[in-house]
């Protein structure tokens, strides 16, 4: 297990240094100067000329390049000129707030998306397949950000159940009752489409396996239905599930940016979102990078998961 979780870190180098480059590129593309757009109505030549070479943006490409992966790998992501802080104190700092809404919706959509995917192969073509089947099939075909928006006209102008945006009331305490009932519509909104897709590809795991000698063999020797369906059948079924997890739990972390846009959320994903608008590009691309290493790093976990329940994953 050892070999296998060292080979799966060796082998997300060149991915980190893939997107560390696209990123980079992407940045240093963007029509007009940095400088310019940072100084604003203090782009006199002089100041401009300055902060270029502040930036090192005087040098080529290649060679800005280098020397942003050297420091980077230092652990020195740099200094955002908007907000005149470290770079990676801010990601760091923005993305407990991330994580606190990504993980919500991502543990949501998990438990929603597998039991119903599980209730709906267990009773194939009834009244409850059909009903999950069409609520998945709205779930999915509705945008997030629409359905955020949506939330907040009526369970937060309307019926006044939620406050409308922001992690933490402006006035009161801020305890786990305000952060539960600020947290409750974004991430609902947020695990929506994920929930469908894991259910529907829950469902057509388990019918996989409730169709195999083992689960007749289970059957046959008077086994509870309920355990044959939850203990064995599930356990089967969950090798093929998890890797969809995987795959969800990066649709959830991108999907925070537009959902913390939506409700004010002061996560990584608003931070970029600014940043870009203010051309910090320094902040942008630390950002990104540490966004991306964490989701390597998640989906490694996942295999790893994954080779626990089948050794031959490993092989």
């Amino acid at each position: 297990m050892a070999g296998y979780i060292l080979k799966r870190l060796v082998s997300a180098i060149p991915v980190l240094l893939g997107i560390s480059v696209i990123v980079f590129v992407i940045m240093a593309m963007i029509p007009g100067d940095p400088a310019t757009a940072i100084l604003g109505s203090y782009a006199t030549p002089e100041n401009v000329e300055k902060l270029n070479r502040d930036l090192g943006l005087d040098k080529p490409m290649v060679q800005r390049y280098f020397i942003w992966l050297g420091n980077m790998l230092q652990g020195d992501f740099g200094r955002s000129f908007s907000l005149n802080r470290a770079v990676l104190d801010e990601v760091m700092e923005r993305f407990g707030a991330t994580l606190i809404l990504a993980g919500t919706s991502f543990v949501l959509c998990s438990i929603l998306g597998i039991a119903a995917g599980v209730v709906s192969a267990a009773r194939q073509y009834g009244f409850a397949d059909k009903a999950i089947t069409f609520a998945v099939l709205l779930g999915i075909s509705i945008p997030s950000f629409f359905l955020g928006m949506m939330m907040i006209l009526i369970f937060a102008v309307q019926l006044r159940w939620f406050p409308v945006s922001g992690m933490w009331p402006i006035y009161g305490a801020r305890d786990l009752s305000a952060l539960i009932s600020h947290l409750t519509l974004p991430a609902l909104a947020l695990a929506v489409v994920a929930t469908g897709v894991i259910a529907r590809l829950s469902r057509s795991a388990m019918l996989e396996v409730l169709r195999q000698d083992f689960i007749r063999t289970a059957r046959a020797k008077g086994v509870h239905e309920r355990s044959v369906i939850w203990r064995h059948a599930l356990r089967a079924a969950m090798v093929s599930i998890i890797p969809v997890l995987g795959v969800q739990a990066g649709f959830v972390l991108s999907g925070a940016v537009y959902i913390e846009m939506v409700f004010q959320w002061p996560g990584v994903g608003r931070m970029l979102v600014d940043a870009i608008l203010k051309r910090d590009i320094l902040l942008v691309q630390g950002g990104v990078v540490f966004v991306a290493a964490c989701y390597v790093l998640f989906n490694i976990a996942v295999d790893v998961a994954q080779s626990l329940l089948d050794p031959r994953i490993k092989t």
